[in-house]
Parts: structure tokens; C-alpha cells; sequence
């Protein structure tokens, strides 16, 4: 434990809705609700001014629109997240060479690493300068949090929460904890907090008077004696630069439980090609590919194959994964597929079989097509698997309509950039402006107005 309060936790304020509001300067102030949107859908983030109506993170989205109908429902943009959290954390390494990123709204530093703090007055400057930075740098806001330990610094973020800043002094950890609910503490989630309420525990400081014994013989040696420990506001865990990740993965869940196996497949090696790019994004290669299936029931099953050696090559994951997919009853139909790739390495070792055989393929016009062509069916890139017609009969092709996702950046020919305020029937609705204009006007338009495109994010700062 410090003498000083140099762990500095950030954690920015409803960062998902926040951006879309800075983004769209007709949002602010409105509620705004962030997450899948479909009937299995649920919220990743929600605006403070949704908060006010009982939404909340990981809520079901129809439970959502029940509660606060009118506020504006978007598809996330993960991409415009992260490179603003790339921005957020290059504020971070400013300040110090110990930063623990936890997500991509939240991290923890060690500033007594970084020189820039040795007592609560430098801690506090520091910390006061990094709001400063992130909202000129990004447009939006931070809390932070310091504290002689992590768990402390996170707690007191949370008391900062929105856009302030909390210190919390080393040795009164105590006295801070004793009449906080047990839930507070890391590690203690509903059934653990169930299971202590049942043994007459509420607070931490009935955990602090109930003792170690007592708490290792309801939650077992190892939960019981670090949950005292936490009790006694002792938290020696250092920050780490580093997580290596153990995996990569990309899931999808549908809408409505998909039961043509062509489909199946096609979602499978779509995931595939997903997980991939994430891969190699990251600089790593793997040597065990991963399929999960959850069926209509909600029972899942994970299947896996471990190659010779660790590869990053479309083919060779795709492959794996449609093999592991045959091992797999899907009757009844699928509500949710994932595909990951886990023994990671920084280097790759090549399947040359598995290479040639995907160039035959290639040269001989096989692939998801081909694939789909033996099961009976036409792929259409980018689109679901349709039915193929019967043999000597002419190919009919329906034209693919164009999805608009609510929230999205477009751009139009004539009017500029915009988002995508909804779509259906055959229309779209985009409403024209940019983060630093005033509110803009809405039109509708066909989804196949040829003057219509995908745009990019715009930047939060810098622009007039």
C-alpha cells in the first residue's frame, strides 16, 4: 500500500453515448441510448440524460425503448470509439510507462512511475491536467479517480462520475469502506452478494468484523482471504503495462434464430474472415481455432481444433472453422455463432497444404460460392445465401437492398456528411451535420439513391 494517492484511475463518462452527442450536435443533451437493436439487442452505453429514465448498461433494448421511448436508439460505430480511446490512452503513456488499460474507456496509471507524482497535491495536478488534456484533445469528458491502491482509484472515479475528480487519502480506506455495501468490492457480484446477505453480511464492515476464518469457511481459501483483505482496504496490486491477450474472437447474435445450414456456414466463414483481420491487427498468429454455437434452446457448445503450428491465413481459420461446424447439430436453428482463435504467438508457421489447397480452390472458382453450390445453394457476396434454381432454368438475381444502420456516417453528393437517423420501406432518413455545426436538417431519400454513400467518422476536435 503507497503513502501517496499516485494510482490514477480514468474512466471516461459514458463514453459510446457521449461521443454520438459530440458527434451530432443534435443530440446533446438528449437522451441517447447506444447497442444492438434488434429484439435480442442490449444496451452497451446510455447517455446520463437516458440514465434519468432507469436505462442502463447491458439491459435488454426492448426493455429500453419501454423506458425511455423517445431517446435516440444507434448502432455502436466501434471503430470511431477506438480511435478515440487511441488518443485518450497516448494522454496516458504522457504521464507515466505503467498504463493498465482495461477497456476503451478505462485504464489505470501509475504516476510515481512516470515522475510526475510523489505526494496528493502533484497527484491532484496531474490528474487535473489530464481532464484538461482529454477534453481539448477529444471533446469529451473523464473522471478520475486517485488512491494509494487500484481498488480505491476506482472507487473514487466512480464517486467523480461525471466529469470530476475524487482523492482519496492512504489510510483512511477504512473508514471509507466500512459502511459501503459489500457489493463495492471487486469480485463480490449478485450470488456472492446473496450468499453474504444470507450469513447476515451487508456492509464491509461486516465483513471486517466477521474475520478471515469466518469468510474463507462461506466463499472458500482463496475468495474468502483476498475478500478480508479488500475489507481491511488492503489492495497491493500492481498496475501492468502489459495484458498480453490469450485470445481473439468476434460473435455474432442474430435476430431471429437462422436454421438453413448454407446460411449457417456462410455466417461462420464471415466470422472467420472478421476474426482474422482482428489477428492480424494485432500483430499475433494462433494455433487453435475456436467455434461457438448457441442453439435455439440457449445451450452452448464450443468446439475447437488446435493446428501444427500458429497461422493468420484466412483459408486456414476458415477451413478449421466450417470443419468444426459439421461436428455441430444445429437442428432447431442458431441464435448465436462466434469464431476465435486462441494459443497466440507473434510469429506465423504456415500451413502450406492448407495455402495450395486454397489456391486450387481459388483457380477452380470454389470458396463460400462453391461450397454453397454443393449444399444447393448460390452465395451472393455480402449477402445471405439464396436458394439456387433448378437446373436449365435461368438465374434470377435479386438485388441486394443497402442496410442503413441508425447512427452510421454517410455522405451525400450534393448535401455532404450525415448520419442515419433510420431506414425502411424502401427509404432512409439522414440528417445532415458535423460536430462542430448546428443542428442540421433531415431528408429522406431511397436506400439505393446512387448519390448516397458509407462515410467516415469526423473528427471530435478541429474542426470549425
Amino acid at each position: 500500500m503507497r503513502a501517496a494517492p499516485t494510482i490514477l484511475h480514468l474512466d471516461m463518462d459514458a463514453f459510446f453515448a457521449a461521443a454520438e452527442q459530440a458527434s451530432k450536435p443534435s443530440l446533446r443533451g438528449k437522451p441517447v441510448v447506444v447497442g444492438g437493436l434488434g429484439p435480442r439487442g442490449v444496451v452497451a452505453t446510455a447517455s446520463y440524460e437516458a440514465r434519468r429514465f432507469g436505462v442502463h448498461s447491458a439491459m435488454p433494448m426492448g426493455q429500453a425503448r419501454r423506458l425511455a421511448p423517445n431517446a435516440a436508439y444507434l448502432v455502436p460505430r466501434f471503430s470511431f470509439y477506438r480511435s478515440i480511446s487511441e488518443q485518450v490512452m497516448e494522454l496516458l503513456a504522457r504521464l507515466s510507462p505503467l498504463v493498465e488499460p482495461l477497456s476503451l474507456d478505462e485504464a489505470f496509471v501509475d504516476l510515481d512511475a512516470g515522475g510526475v507524482a510523489d505526494d496528493s497535491a502533484s497527484a491532484r495536478a496531474a490528474g487535473e491536467r489530464l481532464r484538461i488534456d482529454i477534453l481539448a484533445t477529444t471533446g469529451l469528458t473523464g473522471s478520475v479517480g486517485l488512491a494509494g491502491s487500484k481498488m480505491i482509484a476506482k472507487i473514487a472515479s466512480e464517486e467523480a462520475k461525471p466529469d470530476g475528480l475524487v482523492l482519496i487519502e492512504p489510510g483512511t480506506e477504512r473508514e471509507l469502506l466500512a459502511p459501503r455495501s459489500v457489493r463495492i468490492l471487486p469480485g463480490v457480484g449478485p450470488a456472492t452478494g446473496e450468499h453474504l446477505r444470507r450469513a447476515g453480511m451487508t456492509t464491509v464492515s461486516d465483513l471486517a468484523e466477521a474475520g478471515e476464518d469466518e469468510l474463507v469457511r462461506l466463499l472458500g481459501r482463496a475468495h474468502g482471504a483476498s475478500l478480508y483483505l479488500m475489507a481491511q482496504g488492503y489492495d497491493d496490486r500492481p498496475v501492468v503495462a502489459e495484458r498480453d491477450a490469450k485470445s481473439v474472437s468476434v460473435e455474432d447474435t442474430f435476430d431471429v434464430d437462422l436454421h438453413d445450414r448454407v446460411r449457417i456456414r456462410f455466417e461462420v466463414e464471415r466470422l472467420a474472415e472478421r476474426c482474422v483481420g482482428r489477428l492480424r491487427a494485432s500483430g499475433h498468429s494462433g494455433r487453435t481455432i475456436v467455434l461457438k454455437v448457441r442453439r435455439f434452446d440457449f445451450s452452448t457448445l464450443t468446439r475447437s481444433e488446435t493446428l501444427r503450428g500458429p497461422t493468420d491465413d484466412l483459408s486456414v481459420v476458415r477451413e478449421a472453422a466450417g470443419r468444426l461446424l459439421e461436428a455441430v447439430d444445429t437442428t432447431g436453428g442458431v441464435r448465436l455463432l462466434g469464431v476465435g482463435v486462441s494459443g497466440l504467438a507473434d510469429y506465423t508457421q504456415e500451413d502450406l497444404f492448407a495455402q495450395a489447397e486454397a489456391e486450387s480452390a481459388a483457380a477452380s472458382g470454389e470458396g463460400v460460392a462453391a461450397s454453397a453450390e454443393r449444399a444447393g445453394g448460390v452465395a451472393v457476396a455480402g449477402a445471405p445465401v439464396a436458394p439456387a434454381v433448378a437446373s436449365g432454368e435461368p438465374e434470377v438475381h435479386e438485388a441486394v437492398e443497402r442496410r442503413w444502420s441508425p447512427g452510421h456516417d454517410v455522405r451525400h453528393a450534393e448535401y455532404g456528411a450525415g448520419w442515419v437517423q433510420g431506414s425502411g420501406v424502401g427509404r432512409v432518413t439522414v440528417r445532415f451535420e458535423e460536430p462542430g455545426s448546428v443542428p442540421g436538417r433531415v431528408r429522406t431519400f431511397a436506400v439505393d439513391d446512387p448519390e448516397l454513400e458509407p462515410g467516415e467518422p469526423l473528427p471530435l476536435v478541429g474542426r470549425g
